[in-house]
């Protein structure tokens, strides 16, 4: 528990902590003593450390949601997350730990994916599992969401920004359950925490640290996915995107990583052949932490499947979101929005009408320019 109290004192970060334990030569008991005259040298008075009964807490909460810790130095510990200059002391696992000793892949990119950009995301992610690869991501709307669902047959890690008893987006509820029970939620937040702004690009260096190379599917210029290829190109890691039409927005950002030297790929083959062999440093020496019993896991509840609505206007904002300069046949945005055609064609024709989809030869269809 002395880990755990360390890591959740106040003002102590990854950098603290383990500035910590290498003075105390690994010994988080010391480091916590040592913690209140650090705090008066600093200027702080009456500083205490996160009360054990606070990580008690936490450790039962774990445990009735299935999870358990994994600390850095463990065999469970993904091995390349260890090499990244800010690794967590510690992650919250819910699910199949093995799939951390698997190669893996980040797959990133927008929440309003496009319907071609959803067509590649999952076909990226069926053909990288079947290769054999582990595919991690946000658990985010759009791109996220996708990948985790089309990789769940092969492997996949859900890296959330929040603790992984708490189900953010709603939308997700559903799929969180599946991950849970056949793939791998990962975090380093306390169990119960509420994803807040701050935690996400957080998120998103475990995201690429976990991961030999981060594939980019769509993103805006200003987007957390860039800043996810951002750290894994800081974390010495390969990074490769998928170009996109040159006035669609959501490509903006591919097509700047490409012109910056990001490997172009048009499908699993050419992710495949572009990857460098992986060559890990070696193990950082780090002290483990004395490990206290937990009580035996409970599998938490599988949540109800969210409603999604079907209303005229939801539908126009939905083809919207899903159509981009490039065109796309009318039979898959059919699929991909997944109603009844009757109630897309109607609020098809008003798009038409109003000028905002423009209706190509071959039943295409695309955003007006």
């Amino acid at each position: 528990m002395c880990w755990l109290r360390l890591l959740r004192s106040h003002r102590v970060g990854t950098s603290t902590f383990f500035r910590l334990m290498t003075e105390t030569d690994g010994d988080a008991a010391a480091a916590l003593d040592a913690l209140p005259g650090l705090a008066r040298s600093a200027g702080v008075s009456s500083y205490s450390p996160c009360p054990l009964e606070t990580v008690e807490r936490e450790w039962q909460a774990g445990a009735r949601a299935g999870a358990k810790p994994i600390f850095i130095g463990e065999s469970a510990y993904p091995a390349l997350l260890q090499h990244i200059p800010d690794p967590p002391p510690m992650l919250w696992a819910r699910g199949d730990t093995d799939l951390t000793a698997r190669p893996a892949l980040a797959l990133v990119g927008a929440r309003n994916a496009s319907s071609l950009g959803r067509r590649a995301a999952r076909a990226l992610a069926e053909g990288l599992g079947a290769a054999g690869h582990v595919v991690v991501s946000g658990l985010a709307r759009g791109i996220d969401g996708i990948v985790h669902a089309a990789a769940l047959e092969t492997g996949t890690i859900a890296v959330v920004a929040g603790g992984v008893d708490v189900i953010y987006p709603r939308e997700n509820a559903d799929l969180t359950a599946r991950i849970a029970e056949s793939g791998l939620i990962l975090s380093e937040m306390p169990m119960g925490m509420r994803p807040q702004a701050r935690h996400f690009p957080r998120r998103n260096r475990i995201v690429a640290g976990i991961s030999q190379a981060t594939i980019v599917i769509e993103a805006a210029l200003r987007s957390g996915t860039l800043i996810t290829a951002r750290m894994a190109l800081e974390q010495g890691r390969d990074v490769l995107a998928i170009p996109g039409h040159p006035l669609d927005p959501r490509a903006a950002g591919c097509n700047k990583l490409i012109r910056d030297g990001a490997t172009l790929i048009r499908g699993a083959e050419d992710v495949l052949d572009s990857l460098s062999p992986i060559v890990a440093p070696p193990r950082p020496s780090r002290a483990q932490p004395e490990r206290d019993a937990a009580p035996e896991p409970v599998a938490p509840r599988r949540p109800a499947p969210t409603e999604d609505r079907d209303d005229g206007a939801t539908v126009r904002a939905r083809i919207l979101s899903l159509l981009g300069p490039a065109p796309v046949a009318e039979d898959q945005l059919l699929r991909d929005l997944a109603l009844p055609s009757q109630k897309v064609a109607g609020e098809l024709l008003e798009l038409e009408m109003e000028g905002a989809v423009q209706r190509q030869p071959g039943g295409l269809l695309a955003l007006s320019a």
